[in-house]
């Protein structure tokens, strides 16, 4: 099934966007604070902050919370509690997991948060497995086989299907439980553990060959020392994708690694280092025992499932690529309607493309006027940098290069292939996404980014002619500057440009 069928692109519902909402994600290893900015497919991120505390490793000989873990954590809720209030939150959602779930007094600590105006939900195994998933149909469109979700007290997985989250379940087996598991001395004690895990839970035999997509710190974490490692050239962990033998490569190199190398790697948190190499043996074990596919990372996991699993139905159908790229561009664009009124105009071009590339090509439509506010000599540049490193969800690096070679020719940067975009597409899809690019361009230097010259003309290709047709009325657009455009498009496409009056 591809995305377009399953996501709308064009006539989309308007969205409440007013409103923010914060969540609280009290977990075994650290507290997390996020203020999400308006209500709607996918509400910007507005505030982030991450506390480790550990919760999950500070347990008496009964299982209670230490109080000094208890105070730490409310410490750290009430400054959050704060900021949540100083930033006109309107929707507070706190949540807690294994570490709360499974201590003999989590009770107190929500009681106490209660005390002081944050209500939590203490989710079970299987909610948060619902919920992770939830969080990676929000980001990943399309996404089908099985989300594991490790965290420092658990390991959840769910499969998703159909755009739906199917079975769920959740096992003792995050990354502050392996050393205990080890410390049986018993050889092969975490395979036992993972077999018998995944025999309780039989469905995922259904999810043999397809993908495992990559929830939490830990997994996020091992990804970024792969990327290290293969020196991807993109800097976005979300999406990244690795083939299912690197799993036990990973093992394998962290076992011998100098650890001190590791904190050279871009944005990799300190505290979790020392978890890396269980992280990696749950992961590789998993790979091995249910014949898994390719290993896709989600930076969106559970929080963003709490938001994911409020919208109804309407809302969930809306592509979030475009939602996204339409909002940027109507932030930062001139006229509102451009980027979807552009789109259909060079369409006529580019009849063969597939629904993926026709997909891409919208997104780069959405954005094509957002240049203006650069310097001139740098807008070729910014339109690489919005599309490579732009907070962009349900799109792949190989569409984000084609994007950024189709704005970069866009904005002016010529039809010659950027260098750096080799390693992320073919030198043919480049080539394609250049054409975009100058078809782009031709319409806006023939329209000035205004309506009624695109609604009262037409391009298209007949034989060894690439046609704009105008209308009669509009004769005078076509000057010199249009009629340059016009000519480098056709050159693209090795035709010659013929302008016809309608």
């Amino acid at each position: 099934m591809s995305v377009l069928s399953m996501f709308r692109t064009e006539e989309e519902p308007t969205v409440e966007k007013d409103g923010r909402t914060a969540v609280i994600d009290i977990g075994s290893n650290s507290i997390r604070l996020v203020v999400f900015d308006g209500q709607g497919r996918l509400p910007a991120f507005l505030f982030n902050e991450k506390v480790m505390v550990g919760l999950g490793a500070r347990r008496d000989e009964n299982g209670a919370l230490q109080p000094d873990a208890i105070g730490d954590a409310m410490d750290i809720l009430r400054r959050f509690r704060s900021l949540a209030t100083a930033m006109n939150v309107t929707d507070m959602r706190a949540v807690a997991t294994a570490a709360v779930r499974e201590a003999s007094n989590g009770g107190e600590l929500i009681a106490q948060l209660g005390d002081i105006g944050i209500q939590v939900r203490l989710l079970s195994g299987e909610d948060e497995a619902k919920l992770a998933a939830m969080g990676v149909l929000s980001a990943i469109p399309g996404a089908e086989g099985l989300v594991g979700d490790l965290g420092g007290g658990s390991l959840e997985l769910a499969r998703v299907a159909d755009g739906a989250v199917k079975e769920c379940a959740s096992f003792p087996l995050g990354v502050l439980r392996i050393a205990e598991l080890r410390s049986s001395g018993k050889k092969g004690a975490l395979k036992r553990a993972i077999a018998k895990a995944l025999k309780s839970a039989d469905w995922t035999a259904k999810c043999e060959g397809q993908p495992l997509y990559l929830v939490g710190g830990s997994w996020r974490a091992l990804a970024r020392v792969d990327m290290q490692r293969t020196k991807f050239p993109l800097p976005i962990v979300h999406h990244y994708t690795m083939r299912p033998e690197r799993a036990a490569k990973l093992v394998r190199l962290l076992a011998r690694i100098d650890k001190s190398k590791l904190n050279c790697v871009p944005s990799m948190a300190s505290q979790r280092i020392p978890h890396l190499p269980d992280g990696a043996a749950i992961l590789s074990q998993l790979v091995k025992q249910i014949g898994l596919g390719e290993l896709v990372v989600s930076a969106y996991g559970l929080r963003e499932g709490l938001l994911y699993e409020r919208l109804d139905a309407e809302t969930r159908a809306i592509d979030p690529l475009i939602a996204a790229t339409r909002e940027e561009g109507e932030r930062q664009g001139r006229f509102p309607e451009h980027g979807d009124l552009l789109n259909r105009w060079i369409a006529p071009l580019f009849t063969d493309e597939s629904d993926t590339d026709k997909r891409i090509r919208l997104a780069a439509c959405l954005l094509a006027d957002t240049g203006w506010r650069a310097h001139p000599e740098f807008r070729a540049e910014r339109g690489l940098e919005m599309a490579l490193h732009g907070n962009w969800v349900g799109i792949e690096s190989n569409g984000r290069g084609k994007m950024a070679q189709a704005l970069f020719t866009n904005f002016g940067g010529g039809v010659g292939v950027v260098e750096e975009l080799v390693n992320l597409c073919s030198t043919k899809e480049l080539e394609q996404a250049a054409r975009w690019g100058l078809a782009m361009r031709f319409g806006q230097r023939l329209s000035g980014g205004v309506a009624e010259p695109l609604e009262l003309s037409n391009v298209g290709v007949e034989a060894n002619r690439l046609i704009l047709a105008l209308d009669k009325r509009d004769a005078e657009l076509y000057s010199q500057p249009v009629a340059k455009r016009h000519r480098q498009l056709a050159d693209a496409f090795g035709k010659e440009p013929e302008m016809r009056l309608i």
